[in-house]
């Protein structure tokens, strides 16, 4: 597996000229890394104005490796090739290194680049990349991974610091500013051996081991592979390592990589909808930074939030009366670690009537309300106390829980919504102090405790009786000044004391099943299974040509491709029990095939669009001009299905074998709408691209002539 690092935008207040002043210090060696044990030149060109100064080297390092894999191994010190391209007309420095020893075995490859800072001429970025490939070594191929991974965060910690001993060597040689390069009348050329490539491609990734030096030079390994566009893209786009500290927290490299690499991953399939950065790291931490296990969970909390509009939630929820009046829980001042305190009244809350009275799905509705509003006073007291703070804490006195509280509906509705919470706001819950825990508690918390993540669990502090009140209890996380006044504290707290729902209140059945479709599962967005040999279909109908149809969806698993077809006959839908005899019942509640099977592409319809592939996670947004009346008809298809393939209702067998296999499963979350051609002509602009069908939506739509068919994709 290929390790991958790419670092943040590490900023120096210094020129460029003293940054590269102090990073030439650093040869033939540094007695700042240890392991850097020389270095000798094999190729160098000056061109001929001075401005482009090309130097190769032949770096030595001593690896701190065990004795006993060095005698394997058969050497005593490992050896990288580092080459630097200077441009002082551009004020710009790229070094890629790679590893000579061993390269049959292991790959390793890094990309620096040293570049003015956008917006201050007189500072200077850094950035880094760099990749590791272990193929083999004599059996050793983990430990090996892991002496790299060690070495080079180790390496990556130095950099700066190496830099700035420079700087400070220079400074107190008296040398403070120097000079911007500018055009000699003639300069000679040197040494023209080597005819310099400074190509700018920065990497993407992780570690490998070493590299020359620790910061510059220890900047070697050459990301070859990597794109260009890391560092021509906006400052906007990438992360400051002084704002990763200031708002995010100390971060180890590796993890800073990891946060970096997501949030690109993010940006280029979720164009418009990236989370916060501190969204993002809760994700990664709540999977201990494995990237692939957190991008799945963000995803799918991405969709979730999509499909519930839960972006909206805090502008748009407006809680009932009753849990004004009966749900005893509210926000509170903050505690010693300026974290946003709620404190949760439990045992004085009818959980019952509150259940009986709005339903599960509005107590649901009202808890995700709250941990939307914990984000936002996180956000807010990061602000304030000039710290990260990225979770809260939660007060929960337990004095008056009893067995009514274990009301299987009640307990039901926690669990699930504990479930919803832990999946959507990990690591967000900071510390849990539980109060006054009565003997039927433990009953309590061995129905909840096996839903709650395990992390999460470390997090909580019980104390019966009075126990709180002690040292080591609230006095220790809450100041005095703020402790509530029902637990002897002499602060007002304007949480509602609960109390029982009066019956009256209590609303039947259909009633809540009514309502909860209302409050819940209402979405602008329906959901789809496609299956191998099953696509997904929908018509839309068309009476006046010159409408648009506009679609959003998102691509929440698989790989799926996206058609369009015209048709001037109306395709029957198929009956709801067509395939229930065999009992099939996935393809038929979010799977309809509509084109006949014995329809002809050409003949009774036409594809209008050409075919589009989607990946997994990426979100597509698009309009189409009709040309005609009729039936359009959107087709959502699996990936590997041929790309001209016109599909009808599946074989029973088909299927049935298609649901045997989640791999041939994709699922897909879908709005469409349909404008008017009279609505629409105000805003041609704004739904054309080109005349060419699908089209990558970059920074701006832009408008074509006035084609029939016009797309937008956004991913």
């Amino acid at each position: 597996m290929v390790q991958k690092y790419q670092s943040p935008v590490r900023v120096y207040k210094s020129s460029f000229e003293l940054i590269m002043a102090a990073y030439e210090r650093r040869f033939p060696t540094c007695h700042l890394i240890p392991m850097f044990v020389g270095s000798d030149i094999m190729n160098e060109f000056l061109s001929e104005d001075g401005a482009v100064h090309v130097v190769e080297r032949r770096c030595k390092l001593d690896v701190d490796a065990p004795r006993l894999l060095k005698k394997i191994a058969g050497v005593d010190y490992v050896y990288f090739i580092q080459k630097n391209s200077l441009n002082r007309r551009d004020r710009t420095l790229h070094i890629e290194a790679y590893n000579e020893s061993f390269c049959s075995r292991i790959v390793i490859h890094e990309y620096c680049c040293y570049t003015v800072h956008p917006d201050n001429d007189d500072w200077t970025c850094f950035e880094q990349s760099a990749s590791l490939d272990i193929k083999s070594f004599f059996g050793f191929e983990s430990t090996v991974e892991k002496i790299a991974m060690k070495q080079y965060t180790s390496n990556i910690k130095k950099g700066k610091e190496i830099i700035e001993y420079y700087l400070k060597q220079m400074d107190d040689e008296g040398i403070t500013h120097l000079p911007r390069w500018t055009p000699a009348p003639k300069q000679l050329q040197e040494c023209p051996t080597s005819t310099s490539t400074h190509s700018v491609s920065p990497a993407q990734n992780i570690p490998t081991i070493t590299t020359s030096d620790g910061h510059g030079s220890r900047d070697g390994p050459p990301t070859s592979s990597s794109p260009p566009e890391a560092l021509s893209s906006t400052p906007d786009d990438k992360l400051d390592a002084d704002y990763i500290k200031r708002y995010l927290g100390d971060l180890t490299p590796l993890q800073e990589s990891c946060l970096i690499r997501l949030r690109q991953w993010l940006q280029e399939t979720h164009k418009g909808k990236i989370p916060k950065d501190e969204h993002i790291l809760r994700f990664l931490r709540a999977r201990d930074f494995n990237i692939d296990k957190s991008r799945e969970i963000l995803c799918q909390s991405l969709t979730w939030r999509k499909q519930h509009q839960v972006d909206y939630l805090l502008s748009t929820w407006n809680p009932p009366q009753v849990l004004h009046d009966y749900y005893a829980g509210g926000w509170h001042h903050h505690d010693k670690d300026g974290r946003p305190l709620y404190v949760l009244r439990l045992g004085q809350m009818d959980t019952k009537g509150l259940v009986r009275a709005l339903g599960e799905e509005s107590l649901l509705r009202h808890v995700l309300s709250i941990n939307e509003e914990g984000l936002r006073r996180c956000e807010e007291n990061t602000n304030i106390f000039g710290r990260p703070i990225s979770s809260w804490t939660c007060l929960v006195d337990l004095e008056g829980l009893n067995m009514r509280h274990l009301w299987r509906p009640g307990v039901k509705a926690l669990l699930r919504i504990i479930e919803v919470v832990e999946a959507n706001y990990p690591e967000t819950l900071g510390r849990l102090l539980i109060l006054r825990a009565p003997r039927v508690f433990p009953v309590l918390w061995t129905l909840v405790s096996p839903f709650i993540d395990e992390n999460t669990r470390k997090k909580f502090l019980i104390y019966a009786g009075n126990d709180y009140q002690g040292p080591g209890g609230l006095i220790d996380y809450i100041d005095k000044e703020v402790i509530p006044d029902f637990l002897g504290g002499e602060c007002l707290c304007e949480v509602s004391e609960g109390g029982l729902v009066p019956k009256a209140l209590y609303r039947t059945p259909e009633e809540l099943e009514s309502e909860d479709i209302r409050l819940w599962t209402e979405t602008i967005y329906q959901s789809a299974s496609v299956f191998k040999g099953a696509p997904h279909e929908i018509v839309i109908q068309i009476v006046d040509a010159s409408s648009v149809i506009t679609w959003d969806f998102d691509v929440c698993k698989g790989d799926i491709i996206f058609n369009i077809y015209h048709s001037k006959r109306s395709p029957q839908v198929p009956k709801r029990d067509a395939l229930g005899a065999h009992g099939i019942t996935s393809p038929v509640c979010n799977n309809v095939q509509l084109i006949d099977k014995a329809w002809q592409l050409g003949r009774d319809y036409s594809m209008v669009e050409s075919p589009l592939t989607c990946k997994e996670g990426e979100s597509v947004q698009g309009s189409h001009v009709t040309r005609w009346p009729g039936f359009y008809i959107l087709q959502w298809k699996f990936h590997s299905m041929p790309a001209c393939a016109t599909s009808s209702l599946p074989r029973v067998d088909d299927v049935l074998a298609s649901l045997q296999v989640s791999s041939h499963k994709c699922k897909v979350m879908y709005y469409t709408e349909i404008i008017g051609s009279d609505d629409f002509r105000g805003s041609m602009t704004s739904l054309e691209s080109s005349h060419s069908g699908f089209s990558q939506l970059s920074a701006a739509t832009t408008s074509s002539s006035q084609s029939h068919s016009s797309s937008m994709v956004s991913r």
